[in-house]
């Protein structure tokens, strides 16, 4: 959700991806058992880990500082300096009190899905700066409804987050209420995000902004306006035609994150499938415009284009095996023509390529 901001803070450059090869798989650096990104110990010699932004790996945690939320938020990334926050935790503005027991563990969970965010982040080459560095930088402020109101969402820079939604039950109850296929805390985090990438790719008065309008429509239009028309009413009959969801329906800038964040989902699942070698080598019986059906998934930087050749196909065989579970299907959106156009526009600013080339 966006709330209306203030003006947009000024483009830092183009954001160039890295060339690096991902590293999605990590091992253990004592046994070089796998470990997950978010171990603490190695479950095979349980040698105490911890994951080095810096390097993008996980390392012995005796070789860092832990960082300073490592024990209230079980953090496992290595600190900036010993005593220090890590480069994830550093984006928390607000968290709760230390006497808040049910608070810290919703804000644990949420801190979780954090890292996973910064870390998709700073693989990507994306532009980051922290609120600490001056108006417009980005922030989280993380915050419990049990004592006052809360609304999830972005302003100015700072993505507001209910720790309501660290809850399980609570998240299934309103993503049944509001009729969403889709609802986790790291969906959530990439919506928001979204919301300050776009004033950070998409600078006040430039072509980008010309173009970003004549693709998702003009923010300009009454945010409160579209809001009150979008819960009376719903989304439009055609909305499957031209959106990701029927929230992005609402307004353009609703558009523009829903946008982003599955940019977000494409791009790390798509980097986690190639690190693991998942690929789907499928039926013949598969697209009209792609005939076996087939995915093998990049493990190196590529356009839209090439990531939704991958993702496509692979999106189709795991909501195969989810539905084999008994499960939701694991992607249920469908992207059409004219979300794969938008989603275009957002991979070449992200790139740092110029719209329509």
């Amino acid at each position: 959700m966006s709330l209306p901001r203030a003006p947009v803070s000024p483009r830092r450059g183009a954001a160039a991806a890295s060339s690096v090869a991902r590293v999605r798989n990590f091992s253990c650096p004592h046994c070089r058992h796998v470990v997950y990104f978010d171990a603490t110990s190695c479950v095979n010699c349980a040698t105490a880990v911890a994951f080095d932004p810096g390097a993008r790996a996980i390392v012995r945690a005796s070789s860092g500082s832990p960082c300073a939320n490592a024990r209230i938020a079980g953090c496992n990334w290595v600190g900036r300096a010993p005593g220090a926050l890590c480069e994830s935790c550093a984006y928390t503005r607000t968290r709760p009190a230390d006497g808040d027991v049910a608070g810290l563990a919703a804000f644990a969970l949420v801190e979780a899905a954090k890292r996973r965010l910064l870390f998709e982040l700073i693989e990507l080459g994306l532009p980051l700066r922290r609120f600490s560095d001056g108006p417009g930088g980005l922030g989280f402020d993380l915050l419990s409804s049990a004592y006052e109101p809360v609304t999830t969402g972005h302003q100015d820079g700072i993505v507001t987050v209910d720790l309501a939604e660290a809850e399980p039950s609570y998240r299934e109850r309103m993503r049944v209420q509001l009729g969403e296929p889709y609802r986790t805390l790291l969906g959530h985090l990439r919506h928001e995000v979204g919301h300050w990438y776009e004033t950070v790719l998409v600078a006040e008065g430039s072509p980008q902004q010309e173009a970003c309008r004549r693709i998702f429509g003009d923010e300009r239009a009454d945010y409160q306006a579209a809001l009150d028309r979008h819960y009376a009413h719903g989304a439009p009959r055609d909305w499957r035609e031209r959106f990701v969801s029927a929230y992005a329906s609402m307004h353009p800038w609703e558009d523009w994150a829903e946008t982003f964040a599955h940019y977000l989902h494409i791009n790390d699942a798509l980097r986690t499938a190639a690190a693991w070698g998942v690929r789907v080598d499928g039926p013949a019986a598969g697209l009209a415009e792609q005939q076996p059906l087939q995915s093998d998934p990049p493990d190196a930087d590529g356009d839209i284009s090439e990531l939704l050749e991958a993702w496509i196909p692979l999106t189709l065989a795991l909501n195969a095996i989810n539905r084999s579970m008994g499960v939701d299907d694991l992607y249920p959106f469908v992207l059409g023509p004219a979300v794969q156009r938008k989603l275009t526009f957002v991979d070449q600013l992200a790139r740092g390529v110029a719209p329509g080339a």
